[in-house]
């Protein structure tokens, strides 16, 4: 009861604020659910910067890291609907989470208000310096001879790559282990460290690192090569016709926030997302920026839900 007194109450300040024309005029909270460094959170700090200027108000970046990004997402739904609280979700916490755990305590189509998807990206796969695999083949034929199986590492349970990895472990029928982080950014740090060989990572934090020669790309999970590595054949050109396992950014706020406010956000992250400058340094990172309308975004997540519905069952993915 006092949660939706909580909310009734943000609603009309949120109209308030609205008819005066004065939204934002406070900062606004962007969550992010994985660590600092990881795909998410370079996303988020990339797009904040210039959508604070178009909205006149600092956006700040909360980073709210655990259980694949569902922790993160679940603070949004509960978050008061005033448009000061926005998240933004992947693929795992808006369509992937729901058939993997049914005691997940948010609906994504029910709970959460589409702003805008942001971008749309293959992951990469990434092996230490050490591991003696120059190719996917060689991968595979080694993740089969070695004792206990190949780890690799991913963002979290349930999120792109986790998907990706238990895919190709299925198709490949490759002996490989999966080891969750609470982001990106750890998992990398660990593999850079050596303390995990290989790593299904997203494309902005593994850039950097294979352009320094510190870790090699051996294939990239998208339909199409990576602009970020035009030299990296694809899963699917590699032996595996038909794989394809790419990852999405998208901007979504706690349902009922009003309708305005919805339409102010999305105009503001839809003009970032366009700006010449963005979309460079999206595209060198191998993430294609895709601005939508709310409406658009909803049925993505729709067909998504779907989607990676069908592959956690056949897969037989399971959270741990």
């Amino acid at each position: 009861m006092r949660r939706t007194i909580v909310a009734a109450i943000a609603l009309v300040l949120a109209a308030s604020a609205l008819a005066q024309g004065t939204y934002p005029s406070r900062p606004v909270t962007l969550v992010v659910g994985f660590a600092p460094g990881g795909g998410t959170d370079i996303t988020a700090r990339t797009i904040a910067k210039k959508l604070s200027e178009y909205l006149g108000q600092q956006i700040v970046v909360e980073n709210r890291a655990g259980a694949g990004g569902n922790i993160a997402t679940d603070m949004v739904a509960r978050a008061n609907p005033d448009g000061y609280t926005i998240l933004l979700g992947n693929v795992g916490s808006l369509a992937v989470a729901p058939h993997m755990n049914a005691k997940l305590p948010y609906d994504p189509q029910r709970d959460l208000t589409p702003i805008s998807m942001a971008v749309v990206f293959a992951n990469v796969l990434v092996v230490h310096s050490t591991v003696p695999a120059s190719t996917l083949a060689e991968y595979v034929k080694l993740a089969n001879s070695r004792p206990g199986g190949m780890p690799y590492g991913t963002s979290g349970i349930g999120g792109a790559g986790h998907l990706a990895g238990e895919l190709f472990k299925l198709m490949a029928k490759a002996n490989l282990v999966h080891v969750p982080y609470k982001g990106g950014g750890p998992a990398m740090s660990d593999l850079l460290g050596g303390q995990i060989p290989s790593l299904f990572a997203s494309a902005p934090s593994a850039v950097p690192q294979v352009k320094a020669g510190k870790i090699r790309a051996l294939a990239t999970t998208g339909a199409k090569r990576s602009a970020s590595f035009p030299d990296v054949p694809t899963v699917a050109e590699l032996g595996y016709p038909g794989y394809e396992a790419t990852n999405w950014y998208a901007f979504v706020a706690p349902a009922k926030t009003p309708k305005e406010i919805i339409e102010r956000l999305n105009r503001e992250i839809v003009r970032t997302l366009n700006t010449p400058e963005t979309r460079d340094q999206f595209l060198s990172h191998g993430e294609e920026p895709t601005p939508s309308t709310p409406d658009e975004l909803a049925k993505t997540i729709e067909r998504e839900l779907a989607t990676w519905g069908r592959v956690v069952k056949e897969a037989g993915i399971q959270a741990q």
